[in-house]
C-alpha cells in the first residue's frame, strides 16, 4: 500500500504491519538521512473519507522513540517529501504509535503511517520544520538574491564624467539594472513560479 524512499537507498515498499490501520518503515543509519519520500503505491486506494498521518520516530538518548507528524498522504496527494535532517533534536508530538510493541534498534529510525479520517488529519499540525521547499522560502531567497545583485552592480556606478572611455568595454546604464530589478519584482510578487514558463 505503501512506499518508502530515502535518496541513494533503495526503495522500500515493504512495511511493517504493527495494527490494522498502522504500518512502519525502519530507516536505518537515520542521521545520515536528509529526505525522506513517501508515497502510496497505487495498488490499493485509501477507503473512501480516509487518510495517512505520516509521521517519524528516531530514539532519545535513552533508547526512547520520539513520534514527529511530518504531514499525511491521500488519494488525493498520493506522495509528500519530508525534510527529517533538523526533526532529531526535536520534541515529540502526540502519536497513534504509543502503546504498540515495535521492535526497536539503536541507530535506525521509523516512518509511521496510520490510516485516520480525513476530518481528523485535517485537524492535525505537522512539525513546523519537516516541510520541504514552499513557495515562501523561494520568494525569499530570489528577493535576496536580487536584492544583493543589485547593491553589488550598484556600487560600482560612476557618473558620465567620472567613466574613463574603453572600447573594449560594456557599459550598462544603472537605470536600466534598476528598470529590470523593479520589472522582476513585480512580475515575482505576480506570480512567484513566473521564470517555469
Amino acid at each position: 500500500m505503501f512506499g518508502c524512499l530515502v535518496a541513494g537507498r533503495l526503495v522500500q515498499t515493504a512495511a511493517q504491519q504493527v495494527a490494522e490501520d498502522k504500518f512502519v518503515f525502519d530507516l536505518p543509519d537515520y542521521e545520515s538521512i536528509n529526505h525522506v519520500v513517501v508515497f502510496m503505491l497505487g495498488t490499493i486506494p485509501f477507503p473512501e473519507g480516509m487518510g495517512g498521518s505520516v509521521y517519524f520516530s528516531y530514539p532519545d538518548s535513552s533508547g526512547m522513540p520520539v513520534w514527529q507528524l511530518l504531514g499525511f498522504v491521500t488519494n488525493g496527494k498520493p506522495s509528500a517529501i519530508f525534510k527529517i535532517s533538523g526533526l532529531k533534536s526535536g520534541e515529540g508530538s502526540q502519536h497513534p504509535f504509543g502503546a504498540m510493541n515495535i521492535v526497536r534498534t539503536p541507530s535506525v529510525a521509523q516512518i509511521g503511517i496510520s490510516v485516520e479520517l480525513l476530518d481528523s488529519l485535517a485537524q492535525q499540525t505537522p512539525v513546523g520544520n519537516a516541510a520541504v521547499s514552499s513557495v515562501d522560502s523561494f520568494t525569499q531567497f530570489t528577493q535576496k538574491m536580487l536584492d544583493n545583485f543589485y547593491n553589488f552592480a550598484s556600487s560600482f556606478a560612476v557618473s558620465q564624467a567620472q567613466m574613463t572611455p574603453s572600447p573594449s568595454e560594456m557599459f550598462i546604464p544603472a537605470n536600466v539594472v534598476l528598470k529590470w530589478y523593479e520589472n522582476f519584482q513585480r512580475r515575482l510578487a505576480q506570480n512567484p513560479l513566473f521564470w517555469k514558463t
